[in-house]
């Protein structure tokens, strides 16, 4: 009696933790009120794929070798996402259409393989898909090949702040904003914005473009742009929260007008999850779960600079804002599966899409590796080292202890932005040794005896580690 009792528990767990793993992977749809947008179709689609096949395979000129690889890569991604309809799971999300996320599962499942692809070329065949993908890109150049960074820090005036107000200051606000949107916590979004000005520092040495002035780093990145959109996104997080969320059906709305209120609000969140990352009695596991979060977070970022930089592709070019809009959008999911199983203890598998995604980051790394290995033979292990312990001190289990930790490390850190070895790369010719560049933090050049004292501070800091 004793172990059959036993075994029913187990099996009465082994269900919950399914229940829960399902919310989070393959979400149901609640009170459906169109039953034909949520049926599965499956025989209409099979006879349209057949169909339309049969069509284009029997009525398209095929005697172009290029335009038939170009409208069988398409043909191969359009009916992939007719198979990701029927065969992937919904995700933690049903709004506007759970066919919507399952397709955004399958595109992710379409870019991982691809990079796994790429593993298995050469840069000369990489360039060559790049090339043929955009014939321009041949002539492209880097921007840190024709561009000066962090140059006459201490000529401040109005006409130098404005230009920095460009597309790109404007996409650091509104990325921020949806950040926010995703996070939902005010001290891991300060932690990441502070944290990756400190990501650019050790990093500088092998992306020039990373350098930046000290009153552009701080003012015009970290508490206009990145404070903004942290800002915005927080007030619309705490709108939604406030939102009573009762859904009635088309059928009981009788006018135009409030039908079409009801179609539009189909593109809103059926409901508003309150997140709490951090807690004061967390467990080792959920910091530690945290911590990877950031790191992960911060691979992805410098991910997109390192692609533009190895494989020579502006920031406007569309493989460049695509990729981002593509992370931005498989991001939602993996966050709210990855919060799912970080604070659900029901929760004992990650989802999908979250695995997906952390095979994304850390093949794209792999590739930048694998074709970079010019540049990152200059990498300077121990800025990567004090760069991984101090993501470690900026993880911590309270939402206001997490943002000070980091505003403290990361401030202490600024005057060393032109001290740092390796900086010389970005100062144009006739400038002082780079020893002497330390205008990050001061309107006049330096003493000699200010530099010797923060490379002491810096000897003093590295001793203790």
């Amino acid at each position: 009696m004793a172990s059959h009792a036993t075994s029913r528990t187990i099996s009465k767990d082994d269900v919950n933790y399914k229940l829960h793993f399902r919310m989070i992977n393959e979400q149901q749809v609640e009170d459906i009120t169109i039953d034909f947008f949520y049926k599965p179709h499956t025989i209409t689609l099979l006879t349209f794929t057949i169909v339309s096949l049969m069509y284009f395979a029997f009525t398209r000129d095929d005697t172009g070798p290029e335009d038939n690889i170009w409208k069988g890569v398409l043909s191969v991604l359009f009916f992939f996402l007719i198979i990701s309809v029927l065969a992937f799971p919904n995700g933690p999300f049903t709004r506007p259409h759970p066919a919507i996320w399952r397709m955004v599962f399958g595109l992710s499942v379409l870019y991982f393989l691809f990079l796994v692809f790429l593993l298995f070329l050469n840069l000369e065949q990489v360039k060559s898909v790049m090339y043929w993908l955009d014939p321009n890109l041949r002539y492209a150049t880097r921007e840190s090949d024709v561009m000066e960074y962090a140059v006459n820090c201490h000529v401040i005036t109005w006409e130098r702040i404005v230009s920095h107000f460009d597309v790109f200051a404007f996409g650091h606000f509104w990325g921020w904003a949806m950040k926010a949107l995703l996070i939902r916590s005010y001290g891991l979004c300060w932690t990441i914005s502070i944290t990756w000005e400190l990501t650019e520092l050790f990093f500088m040495h092998l992306l020039p473009n990373f350098a930046e002035c000290w009153w552009d780093q701080i003012i015009l990145d970290i508490l206009l742009c990145n404070g903004g959109g942290i800002w915005l996104g927080m007030v619309v997080c705490h709108f939604l929260e406030m939102r009573t969320y009762h859904w009635g059906s088309f059928k009981a709305i009788h006018t135009t007008s409030g039908k079409l209120k009801r179609a539009v609000l189909q593109f809103t969140p059926a409901s508003w999850t309150y997140v709490r990352w951090f807690d004061p009695k967390s467990s080792f596991q959920r910091v530690a779960g945290i911590y990877l979060f950031l790191i992960i977070w911060q691979l992805t970022e410098l991910n997109t600079f390192f692609l533009k930089h190895i494989f020579v592709f502006q920031a406007c070019h569309p493989l460049s804002y695509g990729r981002i809009l593509f992370i931005g959008v498989i991001t939602a999911p993996t966050v709210r599966q990855y919060y799912a199983y970080l604070t659900d203890t029901q929760c004992k598998r990650v989802g999908t899409q979250c695995w997906v995604f952390g095979a994304i980051a850390f093949l794209e790394a792999i590739v930048c590796i694998k074709f970079g290995q010019d540049l990152f033979s200059k990498t300077v292990g121990l800025y990567v080292i004090l760069w991984l312990v101090y993501r470690s001190f900026s993880c911590s289990p309270s939402d206001s202890t997490a943002f000070h930790s980091s505003a403290m490390l990361s401030f202490h850190f600024l005057p060393l932005h032109h001290c740092l070895p390796g900086s010389h790369s970005i100062q144009p010719p006739g400038s002082p040794p780079p020893t002497l560049l330390c205008s990050w933090v001061s309107s006049s050049p330096p003493s000699l005896h200010h530099v010797q004292k923060q490379s002491s501070w810096l000897s003093v800091f590295l001793n203790r580690f």
